[in-house]
């Protein structure tokens, strides 16, 4: 039999019973759509998440330390074996970030610099924290919905709010423009000739004018325990030489000479931080970068869409029922036509092509209109969604994403479905004996 003749012979079976068979098809596209449907949404949710990691520019930063003070996460048992290995590490000081940033590839290397501080408004004072951002950090999404403006220049006097703590020292009032006074410790190193090691702690104060205010904080590398609340010039922050954790540290261990608790290395090009990862390891130091939770993060979306495939499919297995339950009711109604085609020459691979072809036409169908409810389902929940986040003040998010592979593979699983679904009615048919096929009423 011709596969035109084989084509039009099939279409002609589908239209005898319209109902049953639309209602098959639209089986098989509620199952497609439901799989279309959370997949999407597994697949727009990972999208998601890179989008807004690239934007704030994690990738691209690498965090530095030095392995004796990396040492301190470990457990007392591991800590133990490492003291010996560890107790010549290169210090994270001034002269490794200047060889750190030599390497190939590296944009800017810059300290974390977070600290406490007692910030003075209008006669008001408590204790928040700042954090040092670079002049990079103005591409952050933070800045997207930001009040005012960034820094003017590296070296300038100015401070970022968090809205939060903004509110908390002026509720009502604005503060673009206004100055606000950090009290703070100094770092100040002793003469050489009165005291061979050590420093001196003063009492400081340094006045910022407010440019900006952020609803979140932007990335600006290692987010520590404690958020920061005021943000100003990391050159600004280096310059202020603040009292930190470590000194007491250097001091004993390390002399006068002060050490970074950590250093961020920016690179130009994401696809770099491995490699300036892995030369910076070898220069003694141990390192963190986005790259490493990434991983993780890879595997979290993986088994989340395997998740989604597997209860997506529960719909599909379902229609392939229906599929069989329809294919076995046609050769029960066609009983008499199936004989007839067999006394007039049909082989039984002509019988079972033709059941292949009814199935795979639904399933095609079915594919086809279960990816479209599929995509139109989830526009309504994202709509539904940024409907909510306006209520909110939220910006609009995109959180479905069908890309045309999962198109693609959607509609060949619905045709492929429905070929194994015709296998057994395919075999039933084929197995008709065309005497007694003849005889049936």
């Amino acid at each position: 039999m011709m596969a035109y003749d084989m084509l039009e012979l099939a279409g002609r079976n589908l239209k005898e019973s319209k109902l049953r068979n639309m209602l098959t098809t639209a089986g098989i596209a509620v199952g497609v759509a439901s799989l279309v449907a959370l997949l999407s949404l597994g697949i727009g949710l990972q999208a998601w998440a890179n989008r807004n990691l690239n934007r704030s520019g994690i990738f691209e930063t690498v965090a530095v330390f030095s392995k004796r003070d990396f040492m301190s996460f470990d457990s007392d048992e591991r800590r133990s074996e490492k003291t010996k290995s560890n107790e010549n590490a290169q210090p994270l000081d001034a002269a490794a970030r200047n060889e750190i940033a030599k390497l190939p590839n590296v944009v800017e290397v810059y300290p974390e610099m977070r600290f406490q501080t007692e910030v003075v408004f209008e006669g008001h004072s408590q204790f928040s924290t700042v954090a040092g951002l670079p002049l990079s950090a103005r591409g952050s999404d933070a800045f997207d919905d930001a009040q005012g403006r960034f820094f003017s220049g590296p070296e300038a006097d100015e401070v970022v709010l968090q809205e939060d703590f903004a509110k908390r020292i002026s509720p009502n009032a604005p503060l673009l423009g206004k100055q606000v006074t950090l009290r703070y410790a100094e770092r100040s190193a002793t003469d050489a000739g009165t005291q061979e090691q050590g420093f001196t702690v003063l009492r400081r104060e340094k006045t910022f004018t407010i440019v900006g205010i952020v609803k979140q904080e932007p990335y600006g590398g290692w987010r520590n325990f404690a958020r920061g609340r005021l943000f100003i010039p990391v050159n600004v922050a280096e310059k202020m030489n603040v009292l930190q954790p470590s000194a007491l540290r250097d001091a004993v261990s390390a002399g006068a000479k002060p050490t970074y608790i950590s250093l961020l290395v920016r690179v130009g090009n994401p696809k770099d931080a491995q490699a300036v990862q892995e030369a910076i390891k070898k220069m003694g130091f141990t390192t963190w970068s986005a790259l490493d939770a990434s991983k993780g993060m890879r595997r979290f979306f993986l088994a989340l869409d395997l998740f989604l495939i597997i209860f997506g499919s529960l719909g599909v297995a379902v229609a392939s029922l229906g599929i069989i339950n329809t294919l076995v009711m046609a050769i029960l109604e066609r009983r008499r036509e199936i004989g007839i085609m067999k006394a007039i020459g049909a082989s039984d691979a002509d019988v079972k092509r033709l059941f292949f072809a009814e199935a795979a036409a639904m399933g095609l169908a079915g594919g086809a209109f279960g990816v479209a409810l599929g995509w139109a389902i989830g526009r309504v929940i994202n709509l539904g969604t940024n409907w909510w986040f306006a209520r909110q003040d939220l910006p609009p998010e995109n959180f479905w994403l069908v890309p045309w592979w999962l198109v693609a593979a959607a509609i060949v699983m619905a045709v492929i479905v429905s070929l194994v679904s015709g296998l057994y009615p395919a075999a039933r048919a084929a197995k008709l004996d065309p005497v007694q096929a003849l005889r049936y009423e």
